[in-house]
């Protein structure tokens, strides 16, 4: 998928974009949870690992 798109994703709905990169795992619950305790700390997270 195109990486500006995950981007775009990943700044608007994190989830929806780590889930894209990775599907369902550690990663796709760990963004969850940050998401839901605080949205910023899920962009970050959904954009490191979309960048790695």
């Amino acid at each position: 998928m195109n990486k500006i798109v995950l981007i775009i994703l990943a700044i608007l709905l994190p989830p929806v974009a780590v889930f894209l990169k990775s599907g369902v795992g550690k990663d796709l619950i760990i963004n969850i949870i940050l998401s839901c305790l605080f949205f910023i700390p899920g962009v970050l997270h959904a954009l490191w690992l979309i960048t790695k």
